[in-house]
């Protein structure tokens, strides 16, 4: 594995350039996204955050900035406390159960930050790490969910951890289940192990990990695009909101009171996690609309500067370049 690594690893960016910090900021953006959309991302915050101090100094609306675009905002607000926390730290975090403690780092990405930056000998266990253990022992074992999973796999990944190099080892593991032991169709002919899979063997690789996945939920949601005096009406989310707090979006009909009724002017669908959500935009006039308090006229020329999710900043930027700027 060791030899297949050097050779077959990706010039990611925390790879060619190694830092402690970088390895941090990759490990939470990774969360969740694929590599590939992430790394733009990474480049970006890097030349505005280069290092722990920077990042604890900058303003929240700076952080979300520059996060715009990656979803899962939680996990930008957690990179920046812990930056804030770091830098206060001394003594600084070296073990997995120390870096634990510090905001937004679970077991996996404490294991990982502390083998690859501080050569800490601890096993990441993530849904890469589980498909390869499952195929290599043919372990046919149904899971309830992703969890269960990893909680059954984590002694054979400590068991089969190489102690003297355990982030070289761990990255390997980790790149083996991006690149070639694929949840479909597993490029078996260039693995590295693949004379000791015994899934392969049987011919059954494609059917494992067995974890029971959640029935998709349709999600139908109603907004509106209301235009006045070159400003278009935005619903800012509380600060105090589980998910994208202080971010803004396109208002929900049903927040204002509103029923629309005839064609939208938009549809767009997306995915999150098992729910599949279409959304149905309607164009509306300003006139008899009851406003709350998380309800702001934006002006058209500022809403670049403000902080959106990803799809809704799409979306306004069509509505817009398609002359919707009046109701």
């Amino acid at each position: 594995m060791a030899a297949w690594y050097a050779e077959a690893r990706r010039p990611l960016p925390w790879r060619t350039q190694p830092s402690l910090y970088r390895t941090v900021v990759s490990e939470l953006m990774a969360q969740q996204t694929q590599i590939k959309t992430m790394l733009p991302y990474f480049e970006r915050w890097m030349k505005r955050f280069p290092d722990f101090e920077s990042l604890a100094d900058a303003p929240s609306e700076a952080v979300l900035k520059h996060w715009e675009g990656l979803g899962y905002y939680s996990r930008a607000r957690n990179l920046h406390q812990l930056a804030k926390d770091y830098v206060a730290m001394d003594p600084k975090p070296v073990s997995a159960e120390e870096w634990r403690q510090l905001p937004g780092i679970g077991p996996y990405t404490s294991a990982a930050i502390s083998s690859i930056a501080h050569n800490h000998p601890t096993a990441v266990v993530d849904g890469n790490v589980v498909r390869i253990l499952a195929r290599l022992t043919n372990d046919e074992r149904v899971f309830k969910n992703n969890g269960e999973a990893v909680k059954a796999f984590t002694e054979l990944a400590e068991a089969v951890l190489n102690s003297e190099n355990p982030g070289d080892h761990n990255q390997s593991m980790m790149e083996l289940g991006a690149t070639v032991c694929l949840k479909q169709k597993p490029m078996c002919t260039v693995c590295p192990v693949f004379r000791f899979c015994e899934s392969a063997a049987r011919g059954n690789q494609d059917s494992l990990p067995k974890i029971q996945r959640k029935a998709t939920e349709q999600v139908e949601i109603e907004r509106v695009w209301i235009c006045h005096e070159g400003q278009v009406l935005l619903h800012r989310i509380p600060e105090d909101a589980k998910q994208l707090a202080g971010q803004y979006e396109l208002p929900k009909a049903f927040d204002l009171g509103l029923a629309p009724s005839g064609k939208p002017l938009a549809t767009k669908t997306r995915s999150i996690t098992h729910r599949r959500i279409r959304e149905k935009i309607f164009r509306l006039p300003a006139e008899g609309v009851t406003l709350t308090s998380e309800h702001q006229w934006v002006p058209i020329e500022a809403v670049e500067t403000i902080t959106l999710s990803g799809p809704h900043r799409r979306w306004i930027r069509e509505l817009l370049a398609n002359g919707n700027k009046s109701a």
